[in-house]
């Protein structure tokens, strides 16, 4: 085995454990903001205006943060298709040097 193709594992089982953290990180970035937050001090409780609107930036908010998510999954899967192809043409170069073409 030559020392491309092992680099060329090397670098496509580095992408997909970036892949796997970065699933990670989402989830458990998601859990704790699912877990509702204990006060240390008992507060007393007030009544707050604008219940709706609170529950509509949420709502928003979450929906910005989960679009981001996604986008940045699909830039890593983009440029893992680019590392693989471009290490499959240096591959074939290096095999056609080695041949004397």
């Amino acid at each position: 085995m030559s020392d491309l193709e092992k680099a060329a594992r090397d670098a496509v089982d580095a992408q997909a454990n970036s892949e796997q953290v970065a699933l990670i990180l989402a989830v458990l970035q998601a859990q704790q903001l699912a877990q509702p937050q204990q006060p240390t001090v008992p507060v007393p409780t007030a009544r707050s205006h604008g219940g709706a609107a609170k529950w509509i930036g949420m709502g928003v908010g979450g929906s910005v943060f989960l679009l981001a998510v996604a986008l940045s999954a699909v830039a890593v899967a983009i440029s893992a298709v680019a590392l693989t192809v471009c290490l499959l043409v240096l591959r074939s170069i290096w095999q056609d040097v080695r041949k004397g073409r």
